[in-house]
């Protein structure tokens, strides 16, 4: 009984000391001599918020690790450094049973931004959702361990994920395109920032509905871009120092699409040839000349272009897109200073060769690819077909080989297809026919439609979430 009474006292107590401090707070009158803080002096880190008219690309740079390596092969840009998707290489790619041993994976950003390697390093540009955060990070090919990394504040919103972009990379410098347009020159050793351009800033660019898809393309030590904005349809800025060497104008009224710079030589001139929204041109690479608009067409001009062109004759490319757009070959040909251009075949996708994400590859005189969803029978099927019959297969994969937007590549004669799910198909091209050797599940994954990547042995591929390195010597 006496000790019910004791805590019945406390319990009072208690209550009627809060509420007197409650009390207190209200009636006690507001500080009024307060002092405008300068800024920085909460020791907040700057930059922790950007908006979009404010972002300062390469702002920031962390390094993790120091690493030295003996490697010397490279994967240089998107498609590689032929701009094919085809490599020849003196490893002898293993093709028996078994599992190829994975070597490292790497947790990233939602996307589909694909590396570069170069050195014994790899290189891809990430988005940090909680830092809204555009990324360049260096790995250490043989570990997977993180190197640097060279990153800016830049806020957007996921779409089918953020990054898309291929980096570009020489022993002087690595260029990325971030989802925004933002484009940023690094030294690739140090990590140091060398200079940058804001395409939306400096050309008017209209960004994308899915953002930037565009791969930076390097001739020489000249970077080509097509920012297809007010200001340039396509502009060639000097590798070193940023400085702009020639502008094309955009006199076609051209958008930017996600489709990518491709160097051609057609009738006998090298070209930049470039596919925007409204049409396709044909930019001169050539000396004096370099820069000036030698031919467009809207003979062709589907509403969403992500598949990049690709040359199958000496005058002619082949170029396909997706949401119902099909293929088209085009026949570009120069008489004295006049040039023109000619549509040979056009089909909507299930009549013929077409592809809604990857650029097809044209290996021994077949283009190989994969058939969109409104492909018809062959929706999903990897096919190749001839440039000369575009509407007859020469060989499909089989009815349960289906690999949605899968990327694929070909490695001394071995053709590598990785369906979007994370399971990867390995065939051997015989003549005009394949055989399926292997196939391997890589992950459980999700959206694998980033380009995959090669070198000294390693086969690095990805879906959305995961960046996973193969030992497939």
């Amino acid at each position: 009984m006496k000790q019910n009474k004791i805590i019945q006292i406390i319990t009072l107590s208690t209550v009627l000391l809060y509420a007197g401090l409650i009390l207190g707070w209200h009636l006690m009158p507001p500080k009024t001599d307060f002092s405008i803080q300068a800024p920085g002096a909460d020791n907040r880190p700057e930059g922790l918020t950007r908006s979009a008219n404010d972002v300062k690309i390469g702002e920031f740079f962390m390094r993790y690790e120091e690493a030295a390596s003996s490697l010397t092969g490279k994967w240089t840009s998107f498609r590689g450094s032929s701009n094919t998707n085809i490599i020849e290489t003196p490893e002898t790619i293993n093709g028996a049973a078994g599992d190829y041993p994975e070597m490292w994976r790497v947790e990233t950003g939602e996307g589909h931004a694909s590396p570069v390697i170069y050195n014994g390093k790899v290189y891809f540009l990430d988005y940090d959702e909680q830092l809204s955060s555009d990324a360049l990070r260096c790995f250490d090919l043989d570990t997977g361990k993180e190197l640097w990394r060279r990153w800016y504040r830049v806020p957007i919103k996921r779409n089918h994920g953020f990054s898309r972009s291929i980096p570009v990379i020489t022993d002087d410098y690595i260029i990325t395109i971030g989802p925004e347009g933002h484009v940023m020159c690094c030294d690739p050793e140090s990590g140091d920032m060398l200079w940058s351009v804001d395409m939306q800033k400096e050309y008017e660019t209209e960004v994308p509905f899915w953002y930037t898809g565009q791969c930076p393309l390097v001739d020489g030590d000249v970077l080509i871009l097509a920012p297809a904005g007010k200001k340039a349809l396509m502009t060639g800025l000097d590798c070193r120092s940023g400085e702009t060497l020639w502008t094309t104008e955009n006199t076609p009224a051209y958008k930017m699409s996600h489709s990518s710079v491709m160097p051609m030589t057609l009738s006998g001139v090298k070209t930049y040839v470039y596919v925007g929204i409204g049409g396709i041109c044909g930019v001169s690479a050539e000396g004096e000349n370099q820069g000036s608009l030698l031919w467009h067409t809207n003979q062709w001009q589907p509403s969403v272009v992500a598949p990049s062109p690709v040359q199958v004759a000496k005058n002619r490319f082949f170029m396909t897109a997706g949401y119902g757009s099909g293929g088209v070959l085009l026949e570009v040909n120069k008489a004295g200073g006049n040039w023109s251009t000619k549509v040979l075949d056009q089909y909507k996708p299930n009549k013929g060769l077409s592809s809604e994400q990857q650029s097809p590859i044209f290996y021994d005189n077949m283009l190989i690819s994969v058939m969109p969803k409104d492909g018809g029978r062959l929706r999903g099927k990897l096919v190749c077909y001839s440039p000369d019959d575009l509407h007859t297969p020469i060989w499909t994969s089989a009815a349960d080989e289906k690999f949605g937007l899968g990327p694929y590549l070909i490695i001394n004669k071995r053709l590598f297809a990785f369906k979007d799910d994370g399971e990867l198909y390995v065939y051997d091209i015989e003549g005009k026919g394949m055989t399926l050797l292997k196939k391997q599940r890589i992950m459980d994954g999700r959206d694998a439609w980033g380009p995959m990547a090669y070198a000294d042995g390693m086969l690095i591929i990805r879906d959305a979430h995961t960046i996973v390195c193969l030992k497939i010597i």
